[in-house]
């Protein structure tokens, strides 16, 4: 495709939703595909809405999920400013173009758009008074997404409120047609406005953008039904930053909302999806929003990180919660990070599940304990292996598990039948990471202590 050019264009009235980003991701990936242009258009025309903490919280998330943008603040192009509140004069002058035309014209203060066509009044039960009608020629829309929708818009609607603002239909259009947009994707909750807009391109004798309207993101089931709103968990992409998710498993799930390639395959770095992108893949129904599949997709590239990266993103959540100090020993984080990488869903959850490897204050389950210590023989086993750990000279996995064995020998069972027990007496639980790793890397002392108060706390 030659000179693709997308627009994401967001108000800054509030907390970035997931949908939102997810037309930002689309819209860049779709300018990344075929070689264009993505630009960042700020829709701030509404004064009394518009903040500068939502727009520095709009551009903030972009930023940290990746999204770059070719022109837009920060970037200006040849088609700025990108501030719809610095661009009045433009939209004076084509307010002016329609009302040389004979398209406008002003009613109670405002300026509305004419239709042409045959007008009439019909009796109207909502504002229960009589209202003008004009008889349209219907509005085609071969929507890249949806295919041929066709739209009829009957009454004249206002471009200029009676404040002198100009409406969001009318920016809209003259912006796309200024910046030479060829490509509008946006959500479906838009295609209604899209027969408003075609008007308005006819009128300025210009060639309409390709819409493609995304389809509607549902709420998980567990939420309820219907529109997933920004009160719903998960709706906000601050959320995903306060919680320590990867970026980088947010936009493969935000892309994954209503769009999937091909072969299903779920786990798709940045990279992978401009490549695989494509509209012609995206789904008319609603997207239904999964709690379960966007930890599972964080699990995933937590798994995947270089562990020198794991152990810098962890030490941030571990400083935040307490538990280590910025000095704290490397190479004991490192070891004790390299067990909980394969086994914790997020850096959110990290700090409860690592706990024990930095504190003796760690969390005692309750189900564990009355699962393995109050068992018959468990403080028993506790007390038998504790002088063979004792022995040990050289703490290293292979001098642990010989003093499991040798016990295990012994007594002609298996020497798992001490390994819950010495876990929770050292970790608070009966899970966690792969158990002999584990005991060598909190440590002989650690280890010993542990166990010395478990006997004196379960005896």
């Amino acid at each position: 495709m030659d000179n693709v050019r997308a627009r994401f264009a967001p108000s800054p009235t509030g907390s970035t939703h997931i949908g939102t980003a997810r037309t930002a991701l689309f819209n860049w990936l779709f300018a990344r595909k075929t070689g264009g242009a993505f630009v960042l258009r700020i829709e701030d025309t509404d004064k009394e809405r518009n903040t500068q903490e939502a727009l520095e919280e709009l551009v903030d998330g972009l930023k940290w999920l990746g999204l770059d943008w070719d022109e837009g603040p920060g970037k200006e192009g040849p088609f700025g400013p990108y501030f719809q509140s610095q661009r009045g004069e433009l939209y004076q002058s084509h307010i002016q173009i329609l009302k040389d035309k004979g398209r406008a014209y002003e009613k109670d203060g405002a300026v509305y758009f004419k239709l042409l066509g045959e007008r009439y009044t019909e009796f109207d039960s909502y504002h229960d008074a009589e209202v003008e009608k004009v008889k349209t020629e219907p509005v085609i829309i071969d929507d890249l997404i949806r295919g041929q929708v066709t739209r009829k818009e009957e009454r004249d609607f206002v471009i200029q409120r009676s404040n002198g603002d100009p409406s969001f239909h009318f920016v809209n259009v003259v912006d796309d047609i200024a910046m030479k947009i060829t490509h509008v994707i946006r959500g479906e909750d838009h295609l209604s406005n899209t027969s408003k807009h075609v008007e308005l391109f006819k009128a300025f004798e210009a060639t309409p953008p390709k819409f493609a309207h995304l389809p509607m993101i549902l709420k998980d089931p567990k939420e309820g039904k219907g529109k997933m709103s920004k009160r719903d968990k998960g709706a906000l992409i601050s959320e995903y930053r306060d919680r320590n998710f990867l970026p980088e498993a947010v936009v493969n799930f935000i892309a994954l909302l209503g769009w999937s390639p091909k072969d299903d395959q779920e786990t798709l770095p940045l990279d992978s999806l401009i490549s695989r992108f494509n509209l012609d893949d995206v789904q008319k129904g609603g997207a239904r929003f999964d709690e379960k599949k966007m930890s599972h997709l964080n699990f995933e590239y937590m798994k995947s990180m270089p562990l020198s990266q794991y152990v810098k993103t962890a030490k941030v959540s571990l400083s935040n919660t307490g538990l280590i100090e910025p000095s704290s020993d490397e190479s004991y984080l490192e070891s004790a990070m390299k067990l909980c990488q394969e086994k914790i869903d997020s850096f959110e959850n990290l700090p409860g599940f690592a706990a024990f490897f930095f504190t003796d204050d760690y969390e005692i389950s309750e189900k564990a304990e009355k699962k393995v210590m109050k068992k018959d023989g468990a403080v028993e086993r506790l007390a038998e292996i504790a002088p063979r750990l004792s022995g040990i000279q050289s703490w290293d996995e292979s001098s642990i598990d010989s003093a499991f064995n040798q016990i295990a020998e012994e007594q002609g069972i298996k020497p798992f039948a001490w390994y819950p027990i010495v876990r929770f007496a050292v970790s608070g639980t009966n899970s966690g990471p792969d158990f002999l790793p584990m005991i060598e890397t909190l440590g002989k002392e650690r280890v010993l202590k542990r166990i010395e108060n478990a006997l004196a706390k379960y005896s």
